[in-house]
């Protein structure tokens, strides 16, 4: 049974930064996804991208008052060059000591400035009615059970209508990336070629785990145990785009979380070798709607 009154938790590809600027059904259900948490009262935005690692045993949290904006490459300056970061540092600071007091090292970062791992996000969902947002960094060491365990950790927020979200990418290897369309032709979509079988038999797992399993201890034992797919590797080339769905897999792994569904909202192929999927588990309550 679906536990009742909890927001939805969402792996979102955030893909290279053409996807901010360029018509796709990806974009369409950003925001698709951002009028529906602003539709249901969402209090705030807990975010993991893929683009932040702490070094030893070490997560950070952003708390800074004012970043500034990463410049966003590829993209029209006027689609994000206003882009107004709305930090939450109160719940930065509940992070932190709900974190402490489940054993793990955290520091907070007073001067992490926000990038493109989660700020075209934001924008594609909310544009300039953001929620305050707080940023969790990954661990380098990418133990897909530690990352987990972050997410069960703060499930709970869930409950305060927490919008939890995990940046990363369904398949995501740089090693096989053909750059051109991108930096010669400004077509990020384009491929000559479809994608290596390899990484689409990944991604077909990827799918299945989430979509098939839904919430409960069968997605986060499914989602940490895809790293050791014979496929991963070429799927994945380096761990950081990946570790974030096993955050997402932790917060929707209780058993009151079993028939939570899991759905693929959207899906676009980039630069040949991205995949990048957007997944969401739960649904926002019909109570909580906003006027």
């Amino acid at each position: 049974m679906t536990a009742p009154n909890l927001a939805p938790v969402l792996f979102l590809s955030h893909g290279t930064t053409m996807m901010l600027g360029t018509d796709s059904r990806t974009r369409d259900y950003w925001e698709a996804l951002g009028r529906d948490a602003l539709s249901h009262g969402v209090k705030g935005v807990i975010i993991m991208g893929a683009h932040w690692n702490s070094l030893d045993d070490k997560i950070h949290v952003a708390m800074n008052p004012k970043p500034s904006v990463m410049p966003i490459s590829n993209t029209l300056p006027e689609l994000w060059a206003n882009f107004k970061p709305n930090p939450d540092l109160e719940t930065g600071q509940r992070v932190m000591d709900t974190l402490r007091a489940k054993g793990f090292d955290v520091d907070p970062d007073p001067g992490f400035e926000w990038m493109i791992d989660t700020v075209p996000l934001l924008i594609g969902m909310f544009g300039d009615k953001c929620p305050p947002v707080t940023i969790i960094s990954q661990n380098s060491h990418w133990d897909p059970f530690f990352h987990a365990r972050i997410g069960v950790a703060l499930r709970h927020l869930r409950e305060e209508r927490y919008l939890l979200i995990g940046s990363g990418g369904g398949v995501h290897n740089l090693y096989l990336t053909e750059w051109k369309y991108m930096l010669q032709y400004k077509d990020n979509f384009a491929m000559e070629r479809p994608p290596e079988p390899k990484t689409m038999e990944f991604r077909q797992s990827l799918e299945d785990i989430i979509c098939k399993n839904g919430g409960g201890p069968e997605l986060r034992r499914g989602l940490t145990r895809l790293m050791k797919h014979p496929y991963f590797r070429e799927a994945h080339g380096t761990d950081e785009h990946y570790v974030s769905a096993c955050f997402v897999a932790g917060a929707v792994s209780f058993v009151e979380d079993q028939g939570t569904p899991g759905c693929l909202g959207a899906e676009t192929w980039e630069l040949r070798s991205q995949c990048e999927s957007q997944f969401c588990l739960g649904t926002w309550p019909e109570d909580w709607r906003v006027a």
